[in-house]
């Protein structure tokens, strides 16, 4: 069984480490097995491509590359500063992810 991780597409995330140090952006996908996300605008790499239905002249393409999940940590929506995720049950008794630095869940 893999264990639940930290991250979910679609939070908004800061990198702590690496390159791309103190960027924000929004993770587009998240891939479980190989513990990695592709977050926007950050880590991005020059891909080669020929020509296809898609891009008929082909060229050099900009596009995210993945980044490790343990270099990122979400953003606290109170504070809007990196924090670490706890889970809790809520009153309707859901698993809820919440921001140990201020206590407040996180959507």
């Amino acid at each position: 069984m893999q264990k639940k991780l930290h991250i979910r597409k679609g939070d908004i995330v800061i990198v702590n480490s690496g390159e791309y140090k103190g960027q924000q952006g929004r993770v587009l996908e998240v891939d479980g097995k190989k513990k990695r996300a592709i977050v926007e605008a950050v880590n991005m790499v020059s891909k080669h491509t020929k020509p296809n239905a898609d891009n008929p002249q082909g060229g050099i393409i900009k596009k995210e590359a993945p980044i490790h999940i343990s270099n990122l940590n979400v953003v606290d929506p109170s504070t809007g500063e990196a924090a670490r995720i706890g889970r809790k049950l809520n009153d309707n008794n859901k698993l809820v992810r919440y921001s140990k630095k201020s206590g407040e869940e996180i959507k």
